[in-house]
């Protein structure tokens, strides 16, 4: 079974997500696994040690995301890519996995267009548009250089950093990338692992949502998994079989997830 899993940015704020990359090791003789990281909270730390003060943009529907001019995507590069990466191989080579780390842009893997424009609401609550800075669309999904790897026995870890269509490095949204990369693949599943079981709606934890279900309940959720469940529904849509979002805390978290224990899981 071929399987993208998104590492949340909340596990690689706290460090290398052990149980994951444990649990990798045992399926991965089994499973082509493919991980996609976040880690926003950490180019946050770095741009602020640098002097970069960092500024975040609110859509009218409520999603909030990192404004990212020139400097901002170099250092958005330079942590995702050079530093959380590497530190999730190193931390695949302990377990005995042979990592590659791999931007969105190395292989053409991950082409995205650059937004021209962003709608936001500015602080008097009015919808504005500004410049779209270094933020990119998805645009395709090359998945020759994973098949290659995958079938030599590696696993791709990739980083939410995009191709732009003038060579550029565009900051894209790690969710809908994993997401993407799932599609383009031809994955049999995606798992967002993350710091909560899964989607909670009036308190207790959803088992089981149907693509349609899931996207109707996006007013109920609040942001940070709202944005899974929209990459989650966009996977499920476009073909790939299922969508699952758990905890990547717990003992055997992939394990639990392809058992369908104590998580979300989203189909057709």
């Amino acid at each position: 079974m071929r399987v993208v899993v998104k590492v949340g940015g909340s596990l690689m704020k706290a460090g290398v997500p052990e149980p994951l990359v444990n649990d990798a090791a045992r399926l991965s003789p089994s499973n082509q696994l493919i991980l996609v990281h976040g880690g926003g909270d950490v180019v946050t730390e770095y741009a602020t040690r640098l002097g970069k003060e960092q500024r975040f943009v609110v859509s009218p529907d409520g999603i909030r995301s990192r404004y990212t001019d020139r400097e901002t995507a170099e250092i958005y590069q330079m942590v995702m890519s050079g530093f959380l990466a590497k530190r999730l191989v190193q931390a695949l080579h302990r377990a005995g996995l042979k990592g590659v780390s791999l931007a969105g842009g190395d292989g053409s893997l991950i082409t995205a267009t650059r937004k021209s424009k962003l709608v936001i609401i500015d602080e008097r609550g009015r919808k504005v548009a500004i410049e779209g800075g270094y933020t990119g669309r998805v645009r395709g999904v090359d998945p020759s250089l994973l098949d290659l790897l995958l079938g030599r026995g590696y696993v791709p870890v990739i980083s939410p950093v995009a191709m732009g269509e003038e060579g550029e490095p565009l900051n894209i949204d790690g969710d809908r990338a994993a997401a993407s990369v799932a599609v383009g693949a031809g994955a049999d599943a995606v798992v967002f692992a993350t710091n909560v079981e899964g989607l909670s709606l009036d308190g207790s934890l959803v088992g089981h949502l149907s693509a349609e279900e899931a996207a109707a309940s996006l007013p109920k959720i609040g942001f940070g998994m709202q944005k899974k469940v929209m990459a989650a529904v966009d996977a499920v849509r476009a073909g790939v079989k299922e969508a699952v979002i758990c905890s990547g805390t717990r003992e055997g978290p992939l394990s639990s997830a392809f058992s369908h224990e104590g998580c979300t899981v989203i189909t057709r």
